[in-house]
């Protein structure tokens, strides 16, 4: 008999977009990305952080002050989207875990997405969250909030 707790292909691909936002530098937020096609192939991740070339030790962090980390930080929607290299994304699925701003949602957009899986809405009221789901829905693209069917995935480097 096959086992029947694996996880599902949507709790597979926001794990890998939990995985990838373990990577950003950010001591505030750490967000993730990870595009897949029609056919469940993984097109491309990304995660919150500073462009290439532009050191995480010489650029700020903070959330407030002058220089603050939101004039060059590159979210992770926009980071998969680059990182995908020219591949196609028209039709493809984002999972993604906080809802994406406005200025993601149009990158979202003029790439061809067509739906966005989202764990969490942690600033729907804001401005920019009411106009990115004001043009998302205007694009016709499709906004899933993600629904797990178990509390946490384990990953355990000691198989023994």
């Amino acid at each position: 008999m096959k086992r029947d707790d694996y996880i599902s292909w949507d709790e597979y691909f926001m794990g890998v977009s939990l995985l990838a936002s373990k990577r950003s530098k950010d001591p505030n937020t750490q967000v993730g990305a990870c595009i897949v096609d029609s056919s469940n192939i993984i097109l491309s991740t990304g995660y919150n952080g500073f462009p290439y070339g532009c050191s995480d030790d010489a650029f700020p962090w903070n959330r407030e002050g002058e220089d603050t980390k939101y004039k060059y930080v590159v979210h992770a929607e926009l980071n998969a989207i680059l990182n995908a290299n020219g591949k196609s994304l028209k039709g493809a699925k984002i999972y993604v875990d906080l809802f994406p701003c406005n200025e993601c949602a149009k990158a979202i957009i003029q790439s061809g997405i067509g739906e966005i899986v989202y764990l969490y809405d942690k600033y729907a009221d804001t401005k920019e969250t009411i106009a990115s789901k004001r043009m998302l829905s205007a694009a016709g693209v499709k906004l899933t909030p993600f629904k797990p069917r178990r509390e946490r995935i384990v990953l355990d480097f000691d198989r023994k």
